[in-house]
């Protein structure tokens, strides 16, 4: 072989050791595919070599042109084992990075609760609707008529107070309801005896501290009809109290006074933190609070024109947040409205 072919030998030998340590080097299959195109396209490396096939003797262009074939056929070959690697180095790098991993615990959203007060709210009325009494709203606005007059509130009555209730200026006597019992009046004059109401709903007065807010919730119960008794009222709130906190809690009812029953009373319960035993929260006399109670008033009965000597009722009205306060062992009022996701998460659902 004269010096041409040999040259053009070494020359292809030189482009092989290239061509392959260029392969080896890529760093994906965009830029593998870059060389190639550098190697063995069309203008290629490799095509420049052929073109000096040409130049040389007619006996030495077979062997060159053999060699030149060969070159090409072992360049493809490792180009392919380049592409295979990429691709499962590729694949491996898109799985580490897709990878869930099943011991973390999952990312879902943290579902919501009802706030504490509505739920409390929701199962009183519950209670109530089943041993048959109806839900009624009102307007959380009223006029003295609905809130007091009716009620049998005089006008010298505290309550009547701006320093007790919220009047709205220049409404023509108009305030935010201190009660729920406008809805009693409201559901007397619309309709006719029996009638067996719970009235759940928010009440406005002027008090803030550690058991009192200016917002908050009440339900008034009251039930009208022919021979509706003291029994009756007894019966029904020790009915709702066991059902409510879950266990069977005695109840004992104390003479009072409220301007719209007569006659009146305070009703306790047995402590359900510490079973009637005496602890703080009872004030170790093993009875709490809870409620006031009586028989409807006769002036209340005539003010919507109900026959008090026909028709008797009786009425009582609870606070919400004291009862559920009471139930979960909750010391402050104020935490229902510091909207504190721990807490509400805590005691609503």
């Amino acid at each position: 072989m004269t010096s041409g072919g040999e040259s053009l030998k070494q020359e292809l030998e030189a482009l092989q050791k290239e061509a392959k340590h260029a392969f080896t080097q890529a760093l994906d299959l965009a830029a593998l595919d870059q060389l190639r195109v550098k190697y063995l396209g069309k203008k290629g490396s490799l095509t420049e070599v052929l073109k000096g096939v040409g130049k040389l003797y007619p006996e030495e262009r077979p062997v060159v042109g053999r060699n030149v074939n060969e070159v090409k056929d072992d360049l493809e070959g490792y180009l392919e084992i380049c592409r295979n690697v990429l691709k499962d180095e590729q694949g491996l790098l898109r799985v580490e990075a897709e990878r869930i991993d099943v011991t973390l615990p999952g990312r879902s959203q943290m579902p919501g609760v009802r706030h504490p007060v509505q739920a409390g709210l929701d199962e009183m009325s519950e209670i109530f609707m089943h041993m048959g009494f109806e839900v009624a709203e009102g307007p959380e606005i009223e006029d003295e008529f609905h809130n007091f007059d009716a009620l049998n509130i005089p006008p010298e009555h505290p309550a009547r107070a701006m320093h007790d209730t919220f009047f709205i200026e220049g409404g023509d006597d108009m305030l935010l309801r201190t009660h729920t019992s406008p809805v009693q009046i409201r559901a007397m004059l619309d309709g006719e005896p029996p009638l067996a109401i719970v009235a759940p709903g928010r009440v406005f007065r002027c008090d803030y501290d550690v058991t009192h807010s200016p917002m908050f919730h009440q339900v008034e119960v009251f039930k009208v009809g022919r021979g509706v008794s003291m029994a009756h009222l007894k019966g029904v709130l020790h009915h709702f109290l066991n059902a409510y906190f879950g266990r069977d809690l005695p109840i004992r009812l104390r003479p009072s006074y409220f301007p719209f029953t007569e006659p009146s009373a305070e009703v306790d319960m047995g402590c359900a933190i510490c079973d009637g035993k005496g602890c703080r929260v009872c004030k170790g006399s093993g009875w709490v609070e809870v409620l006031g109670s009586g028989m409807i008033h006769p002036n209340v009965l005539k003010a919507v024109n109900i026959d008090s000597e026909v028709y008797s009722g009786f009425a009582f009205g609870l606070g919400v947040e004291r009862l559920v306060m009471l139930k979960h062992g909750i010391p402050d009022l104020r935490l229902f409205f510091e909207n504190d996701v721990r807490f509400l998460r805590r005691v609503g659902r």
